[in-house]
């Protein structure tokens, strides 16, 4: 059976010269705490692989702090800011991902800081004109908004949203995951005070990321009982992790013009056969204005019933995609996203989230739409 992965939002896959870095990477077994030159080799590794993604995004190497994936780094930016920044107050939405959604109301109950939920205009896009009026007020406040959103590739414009919490003496930090590795970022630039990454997004191995901690902020560390990670995070490092996260990023930062543009030909195509043959489609979070190129959330025009076992449908033709975010994989639950930003009789329908990589073809949405018609 022919098969189409549509789920690039989810996890990619490997590139074959990430297999290969991460390979040759395994050979290189000692720990990069240790002295002796099994022990330097290993720290020369994880070293020119932090050089290598600080000199990708225009960051300084010091500035990047290696951990598990997005979720930790989320969650390490969020306490430690609270525990260093002396913030009493934490403004997000309510279509973050579950990192951020689920941990800042932890914090509130644990450390009484306030959170505020900022309102979402048509499509899903934080309203920055409340943002300021929040702002204005001068408490001591982290902002968290994710640039682009994992479920309907809504896309924040980060350089307005952090000139707004510079003026206002204000922190921001930006989940990045869907976005690092998929197009520019440029951190000596950008007003962000905090980023995260996680590199089986960009086609590298899974359980490894990083943050992005601009210099002169001082934060706690998460982790204890270890020097690494200046610190911050202890645990002896994943040299060959690192290794292949820094591969694989060097090549979406090399190929991003060219894979871009095939991916947003691939959607393109999509868009026209549902055009052709599913009228009525509807593009959730188009309303917030240009999506990100590689997401796309429909909501088909098929009866409510059909929503409970069109992925198993789907899948059984060989076609993967997802209903939101992979965190939520088996749920039953409307996606929190779509319930947010949806009319209350549009979020039981059922809603697709199509994601693509430069691996995709038009003969994957050829077996998605074939597939589509047998639901």
């Amino acid at each position: 059976m022919k098969k189409a992965y549509l789920d690039n939002a989810s996890t990619t896959a490997l590139r074959p010269e990430v297999i290969a870095e991460i390979t040759a990477a395994l050979e290189v077994y000692g720990n990069a705490s240790s002295t002796h030159s099994f022990g330097r080799s290993a720290k020369t590794m994880v070293e020119t692989a932090r050089k290598k993604i600080a000199s990708l995004l225009n960051a300084e190497a010091r500035e990047i702090i290696f951990t598990g994936g997005g979720s930790e780094a989320n969650n390490f930016i969020l306490h430690g800011a609270l525990q260093s920044l002396g913030i009493k107050r934490i403004i997000t939405s309510r279509t973050e991902h579950h990192s951020v959604l689920v941990t800042v109301p932890q914090l509130a109950k644990e450390a009484g800081v306030e959170v505020v939920y900022v309102n979402l205009l048509p499509g899903g896009l934080p309203d920055l004109a409340q943002l300021e009026v929040l702002l204005a007020d001068g408490a001591p406040t982290l902002v968290s908004l994710m640039h682009v959103n994992n479920e309907t590739g809504v896309v924040l414009d980060l350089h307005t949203t952090g000139a707004l919490c510079r003026q206002y003496n204000a922190y921001f930090h930006s989940d990045t995951v869907q976005s690092v590795g998929k197009t520019e970022l440029n951190l000596k630039n950008l007003p962000v005070d905090f980023i995260t990454a996680s590199a089986h997004k960009f086609h590298g191995p899974k359980g490894v990321g990083f943050a992005y901690i601009r210099k002169g902020i001082g934060m706690q560390p998460m982790i204890l009982g270890g020097e690494q990670e200046k610190g911050l995070r202890a645990g002896t490092e994943a040299n060959h992790q690192l290794a292949a996260m820094a591969k694989a990023l060097e090549l979406s930062c090399q190929n991003l013009d060219v894979e871009r543009e095939h991916i947003t030909a691939i959607k393109n195509y999509l868009l026209e056969q549902l055009d052709m043959h599913f009228p009525g489609y509807k593009v959730n979070g188009v309303g917030a204005g240009n999506l990100f190129y590689n997401i796309a959330n429909i909501q088909l025009p098929l009866p409510e019933e059909k929503t409970a076992m069109i992925l198993f449908h789907l899948d059984m033709l060989g076609v993967a995609v997802s209903r939101g975010s992979a965190c939520q994989s088996g749920s039953i639950k409307p996606s929190h996203v779509l319930k947010e930003i949806l009319p209350e009789d549009e979020i039981k329908k059922p809603s697709l989230r199509i994601s693509f990589s430069h691996y995709n073809t038009t003969e994957d949405i050829d077996l998605l739409v074939a597939a589509l018609k047998t639901v």
